[in-house]
């Protein structure tokens, strides 16, 4: 099959199998590159297929040799339509991970179930031992809880109804969008998807199986932004969410006392999760041009690799008093943020190709989905039915 891009405004329906492998060649490369590094050995990735959380497994695998089991929620191609890109990317790590002797597994469902959690300890248990490391990366738009409740997540304020710029992503203009304040119900729902309360439940559940290991690390992701996005992400239901989270890593850190538990608090890049934000895709080309600009913009696998490198893997562990590792420290630098601000109040559809990078937006969007790669012949033929190793067994 000849597979093109079918984008609808922040999602793109299809995915590129050979341009997904691109993808994770060049993160792995990148780490390679890098060098290696001192770090954990048996490393369990819940939510591993895309993002700050593939990064994190090739990062762990590569950079540090670790044995990696993933945890993803995708869809397999079924002969008509392809895979999700996070399938692709899967069957890739897996793939170059064999090729260098690493061990590689993953397990596809619901990482907020019973039945994930329990499959997951079964196979640490038989192939692992125990796991040194946990990263927790989950980034989903509903859950199910034990007892049969759907919590869905939203995106909105709170309190009162903001209005500021936005971009356009259909047509590249730039207008204004206005959030509604979240309902009660709202607010507790995004909190119950996207704040700590899984988290600890997978913490909970792998220590009480005796599968973590003495000493054992996990970090969370989150981020936290400028004030400029405080109204709709830090102060918006996200926000709420996302400080639940940062309680929880305490929480964890005072009832688990062999286990050290971060918040690693991430720059702003372009995911499937961040482009469907309302007026925060307009901030994120702003800063990549600026961060661009000054030679400090990372991607997923440099911000990850950093974190690993410089911040996480330290003695001690490079944090704030809140258990806080700051990888958006070159975002907020004050440099950073006065000449996004000054892009940000003169922006409009007729200079946004000037003022920001639209472009490299543009490109990092297409790059999830594995398009828009130069060495890639999107002309020819490609097989969509691309099975994951490790699902096969």
């Amino acid at each position: 099959m000849i597979v093109e891009p079918k984008v609808r405004e922040y999602i793109c329906t299809t995915a590129h199998p050979a341009g997904c492998e691109e993808n994770v060649k060049e993160q792995i490369q990148y780490v390679k590159e890098k060098g290696r590094m001192d770090g954990p050995k048996k490393v369990l990735v819940i939510g591993a297929s895309t993002g700050y959380g593939l990064a994190s497994r090739i990062t762990a695998a590569f950079g540090c040799g670790a044995s990696t089991l993933g945890i993803m929620f995708e869809k397999p191609s079924n002969g008509k339509r392809t895979a999700t890109p996070g399938w692709y990317n899967t069957a890739a790590f897996e793939k170059a991970a064999k090729n260098e002797g690493l061990y590689a597994r993953s397990v596809n469902g619901d990482a907020f179930s019973k039945e994930i959690k329990e499959k997951t300890i079964d196979i640490i248990r038989k192939d692992l031992g125990k796991v040194d490391m946990v990263i927790y990366s989950l980034a989903a738009p509903r859950r199910t809880t034990l007892d049969g409740t759907v919590y869905s997540s939203v995106l909105r304020t709170t309190g009162r109804p903001f209005t500021n710029k936005s971009l356009d992503l259909r047509n590249n203009t730039i207008g204004e969008k206005t959030v509604e304040p979240a309902t009660p119900e709202e607010m507790e729902g995004t909190i119950k998807v996207m704040g700590g309360e899984d988290w600890k439940d997978w913490i909970e559940a792998l220590t009480r199986a005796d599968v973590m290991e003495k000493g054992a690390v996990t970090v969370a992701y989150s981020y936290i932004g400028p004030a400029l996005t405080y109204p709709m992400y830090s102060d918006g239901t996200i926000g709420q969410a996302k400080k639940h989270l940062m309680h929880t890593a305490v929480e964890l850190n005072r009832e688990y006392p062999g286990v050290s538990a971060y918040i690693s608090v991430n720059k702003a890049l372009v995911t499937q999760a961040s482009s469907a934000i309302p007026i925060v895709p307009l901030y994120f080309a702003i800063l990549y041009k600026v961060m661009k600009e000054q030679g400090n913009h990372e991607g997923c696998i440099q911000q990850i690799t950093r974190l690993f490198h410089d911040k996480l893997l330290t003695d001690p562990v490079n944090m704030d008093e809140e258990y806080k590792i700051r990888m958006d420290d070159w975002e907020l630098k004050p440099e950073i943020q006065e000449e996004v601000m000054r892009c940000w109040e003169n922006i409009t559809t007729e200079n946004v190709e000037e003022l920001s990078d639209i472009k490299g937006y543009w490109e990092d969007f297409y790059h999830m989905f594995g398009f828009h790669f130069d060495n890639i012949d999107y002309s020819q033929d490609v097989d969509i039915e691309v099975p994951i190793p490790s699902l096969e067994a």
